[in-house]
């Protein structure tokens, strides 16, 4: 049943007969209540629905990342939808039934802010990775963003992250990945604006084996 917001003139939210009645960020939307399927889905409706499933997983365990990294990303979408988006249309190689997606092709951020140059990532001895980058020639606007880092453990499903570190002028950070042996761990970074406004494009630095 639908419902009448704010009055008599207000806008419809819910269903109406046949016709499902819905806002995102204040845009309204109209699109007709699923009926009931008769016919069994096709090849390609099949492997669309694995690519989906197959791309939520990916994306679950770094969930906070993504909704800040695609924040904004376009007028309709944003966060952990875009960040889907993205990498269904971008990220998958092979064809069903035997779908990868590539780490190298994800994107865990969007956006028009630069990269600083000769980034770099190593493991010390202490178990942290050490981000570095070149300090050196940023704009004064740039001096107070901030780095955002993902070191994520696809197999194991856990992803150590950092979404507010080390100032760009700084010139490094490090995030600790003490907790557990034997794991590969693939490496992103990223920038966001001191006002939390842009971001710039996720890096892939490559995975790191933790011994």
């Amino acid at each position: 049943m639908g419902r009448i917001q704010f009055g008599s003139l207000g806008p419809i939210n819910g269903k109406v007969g046949n016709l499902v009645i819905s806002s995102w960020k204040g845009k309204p939307y109209v699109k007709s209540a699923p009926g009931e399927r008769t016919v069994p889905p096709t090849p390609k409706e099949m492997a669309n629905r694995k690519k989906w499933a197959m791309a939520h997983a990916w994306l679950k365990p770094v969930t906070e990342f993504v909704r800040e990294g695609f924040k904004g990303y376009s007028d309709t979408i944003e966060g952990f939808i875009a960040a889907k988006s993205y990498l269904l249309k971008n990220a998958f190689e092979g064809s069903a039934p035997e779908l990868t997606i590539n780490p190298a092709l994800v994107k865990v951020s969007f956006g028009e802010l630069s990269l600083p140059q000769h980034i770099n990532v190593t493991l010390n001895t202490n178990k942290e990775l050490q981000f570095t980058w070149d300090a050196n020639d940023i704009e004064f606007a740039n001096r107070y963003d901030q780095v955002m880092l993902l070191a994520y453990d696809i197999e194991g499903g856990y992803a150590y992250t950092r979404l507010a570190g080390q100032l760009r002028m700084n010139g490094s950070d490090t995030v600790n990945v003490q907790r557990g042996l034997n794991r590969t761990l693939h490496v992103y970074i990223a920038f966001v604006s001191a006002n939390r406004l842009t971001r710039s494009n996720s890096l892939y630095l490559g995975p790191i084996f933790i011994e």
